[in-house]
């Protein structure tokens, strides 16, 4: 989408007192009930902003929230678009850009995904260290929106390792089991194959889905600082693959812990303006 379209949606918010927040977090599939876990002072359906589309996916309310988390002030979405949609990856990373423009600075990502990594089981939490773009596309391709970011932005450093660290500590604290590892993002909607497992296992991966690394490297181009947890729905390449409710249910059953990190990393976030991009 063009960038005036981009300003329209961020002018569309900022007239209605949504913006000055410089955290953003982005609730995905089974998390959506983490709403729970703000104070909203402000909901709107994606659809009532300029330019957003719906949510289709189920799990995904498609509704973005003025919130604080912990007294920090934040916008949450709830729910996120999705290349498997038949979406280009303009309209998928259209609400990041529309962040950006708004000020935020710090975006907390949070998906389901299957475990590649034969360590990692249902219901671990994982902070993503890195990514595997395996989508075929880019967000970036085509005009570059040179009010957002530079034609050709590093991805060596995608992950934010101060936010990481932060993370890690905030998981101590909160009691919270906390893995690491890489995250590779697939098309999809069609769940991976045996042989399509150890081929990701061979790459690296230690998590796959179909969502989020759009959404990161729209964001690393805006500058933003980037933050990821993602919830194991499922063993992938294993047994019978799961039905999209199962994923649910495993993930809103992890809920809970997603919610005490959240709470107890809140009051680092609320410093994000100090952390390096």
């Amino acid at each position: 989408m063009a960038m005036e379209h981009v300003d329209e949606a961020a002018r569309f918010l900022r007239d209605r007192g949504w913006g000055g927040r410089s955290l953003a977090i982005v609730l995905g599939s089974g998390l959506d009930i983490l709403g729970g876990d703000f104070e909203v002072d402000g909901d709107l359906a994606f659809t009532a902003v300029p330019h957003f589309l719906p949510a289709t996916v189920a799990g995904h309310a498609g509704r973005l929230l003025r919130a604080r988390l912990k007294g920090v002030p934040s916008l949450v979405m709830r729910g996120r678009l999705h290349y498997c949609e038949g979406l280009p990856l303009s309209a998928v990373v259209f609400p990041i850009r529309v962040l950006a423009r708004l000020g935020v600075r710090t975006l907390v990502l949070t998906n389901a995904a299957g475990a590649v990594n034969r360590k990692l089981s249902p219901g671990d939490l994982m902070l993503v260290t890195d990514h595997l773009n395996l989508l075929g596309d880019n967000p970036l391709r085509g005009p570059n929106l040179d009010e957002l970011g530079p034609r050709f932005p590093p991805m060596a450093a995608a992950y934010s390792p101060e936010l990481a660290r932060r993370a890690r500590a905030a998981a101590v604290r909160a009691g919270v089991r906390l893995h690491k590892g890489v995250y590779a993002a697939v098309a999809g909607p069609s769940y991976e194959t045996a042989a399509e497992a150890r081929l990701l296992r061979r790459m690296g991966a230690d998590a796959v889905g179909m969502s989020t690394v759009p959404e990161v490297i729209a964001a690393r181009h805006a500058g933003m600082s980037v933050l990821v947890l993602s919830c194991i729905a499922n063993r992938v390449g294993v047994g019978a693959a799961p039905d999209h409710e199962d994923v649910l249910a495993v993930v809103r059953a992890a809920a809970p812990r997603v919610g005490r990190l959240l709470r107890e990393l809140a009051p680092a976030l609320g410093e994000q303006d100090r952390l390096p991009p």
